[in-house]
């Protein structure tokens, strides 16, 4: 089966959000991206433009890596072990998401789940969204956001 069509689900903290009472969201350790990146880098035979850290609203790093078909950028998650490629540079991403380029599968080798565009473009109504906090779906009911990707890689303050 291919796997844009099973089921995503968000695990609890997802968003970076939670209720004062709860336990803090995990996080993803920069480091580990960037060891990651690294390394994609030298399988696309590329070289690592940089590698920004998460800075608060953005729930997520960002990356560029150039090669002989040009620039791509990675979106990593800050809390859990999700890659997203989109088309370039932006405070938030709502539909900007892009398939990832061949090499991108170096990152799963390291743990990294690398998300189709498919999948992050797909509507959130369509992931399991059971285990988000109520912290989680009071942010979800004010930002709107439509899909998967707008949902995991937010800007929300």
């Amino acid at each position: 089966m291919d796997s844009s069509q099973v089921t995503l689900r968000l695990e609890k903290g997802v968003t970076g959000f939670r209720d004062g009472s709860d336990p803090p969201v995990p996080a993803t350790d920069p480091r580990a991206c960037r060891v990651a990146w690294y390394a994609a880098a030298r399988a696309a035979r590329g070289q690592v433009e940089d590698f920004t850290e998460q800075e608060y609203p953005q729930n997520f790093h960002s990356a560029a890596i150039s090669d002989r078909e040009g620039i791509h950028i990675a979106l990593f998650h800050a809390h859990c072990p999700l890659v997203a490629f989109v088309g370039g540079r932006r405070y938030w991403y709502t539909g900007q998401f892009q398939e990832p380029p061949a090499w991108a599968g170096v990152l799963g080798d390291v743990g990294f789940v690398v998300l189709s565009a498919a999948r992050l473009l797909s509507p959130l109504v369509e992931s399991d969204t059971s285990a988000l906090s109520a912290a989680e779906w009071r942010q979800i009911e004010h930002w709107r956001p439509e899909t998967l990707g707008a949902t995991l890689f937010n800007s929300w303050d």
